[in-house]
């Protein structure tokens, strides 16, 4: 859709016919909105000043008293008659659409069209959010920890008390724009308002600015922020501490602080939701005869039993092993993953010792053989 300029109707604004439906007007109206709506389009002045006037001329339209006044006058504009209400004017523009819709809104604003910066600066505005990373080990996370992370924040200024002015002096009202934060050139199309180049924005002048913070009334600091960890936190959990954030404006709450928990790898355990996974290098000798084994836990370790005849990759599962639940009243388990040690360096005597139970065996082993189903047993620590 091309640019929007002062000799465009209501019915071009929308891309409508002037016999146009009022279905027809809000198929058009929600289409565009779609597509120019500030939300959809941040930091694009064209857009926000698209959907303005999209919403100025829907706001017309669809109210079938004033779209009767509009096309009345807007034909009479046509004719070249000008209303006695602008008799005053140089009567050569009224010819022009530009003329007709320059005098017709401002004579008739609407106020219950597209609200303009200046409501929107007006409100109270919630602080943004900060989100920090903290970085903790297995250890940590298992256990619950209260941490320390450094925020850099604006806060209020201590000089001013957020004012922005130097201490002892008055804030006026900004001459330019009469203390609204907005002016409105009655020259435009619609004559919407935009904020205030000299006061930007704020409706108020500071004769002397505050000397720390310069008319902010915020200054950069770096804080210290205490964050209780839950025990057993998962690796990118994201734990929010309400009101931490960046200072509200206007009277509006805090944001939050957002710290994303990251869990370094461990050199020893894995974690699978709530268990914890091991492996454990076994002997050659106690995976066939059996016996007893000593696998790591996270503080400590616990002594298993291997029962004789035990294949390569048997999961022992040692209940309440695991990961502790927030509450603390359950943990996860322990799968302790057997893995045989075959022996690299075996003595003349060991060798023949294996040599003599091939032969009394008298058979190859056979490949493929299938592990039985994982076990569960108890550990001592």
């Amino acid at each position: 859709m091309g640019s929007f300029n002062s000799e465009d109707s209501l019915y071009a604004i929308l891309g409508v016919s002037e016999v146009a439906s009022q279905s027809d007007l809000k198929k058009a109206y929600r289409k565009l909105a779609q597509e120019f709506h500030p939300d959809a389009n941040p930091m694009d002045p064209q857009a926000e000043e698209r959907f303005k006037q999209m919403s100025v001329a829907y706001d017309l339209l669809k109210d079938p008293a004033k779209r009767k006044k509009y096309d009345r006058d807007r034909m009479t504009a046509r004719s070249g008659w000008v209303p006695s209400s602008r008799a005053g004017r140089k009567a050569g523009k009224s010819s022009r659409s530009d003329g007709f819709h320059a005098d017709y809104f401002r004579d008739k604003p609407f106020s219950d069209g597209w609200r303009g910066s200046s409501s929107r600066r007006r409100g109270p505005k919630r602080g943004d959010d900060i989100s920090v990373v903290l970085h903790l080990t297995l250890e940590d996370a298992l256990r619950g920890v209260t941490s320390q992370v450094t925020v850099p924040a604006d806060v209020p200024c201590d000089r001013c008390e957020g004012s922005g002015a130097e201490r002892g002096t008055t804030i006026k009202p900004c001459s330019h724009c009469g203390g609204k934060g907005t002016i409105s050139d009655p020259h435009e199309y619609f004559a919407l308002s935009r904020p205030c180049m000299r006061c930007n924005g704020t409706g108020q002048h500071i004769e002397r600015p505050c000397r720390v913070c310069r008319t902010a009334g915020v200054v950069r600091k770096t804080r210290r922020i205490k964050v209780a960890i839950p025990l057993g936190v998962k690796d990118a959990t994201k734990v929010r501490v309400k009101g931490r954030g960046e200072p509200g404006s206007y009277g509006g709450a805090a944001g939050d602080l957002i710290v994303d928990v990251q869990i370094a790898p461990h050199e020893v355990f894995n974690r699978t939701g709530d268990n914890l996974q091991v492996v454990v290098q076994v002997p050659f000798e106690t995976m066939v005869l059996g016996g007893s084994i000593v696998a790591p836990i996270i503080d400590g370790v616990v002594t298993l039993r291997v029962p004789a005849g035990t294949p390569s990759g048997r999961v022992l599962k040692v209940r309440g092993y695991g990961v502790p639940s927030e509450n603390g009243k359950n943990r996860g388990d322990l799968l302790v993953t057997l893995d045989i040690e075959i022996p690299k360096n075996l003595s003349m005597e060991a060798v023949q010792a294996l040599r003599r139970y091939v032969d009394l065996r008298g058979a190859t082993p056979s490949a493929g053989s299938r592990f039985p189903a994982d076990e569960t047993v108890g550990g001592t620590s």
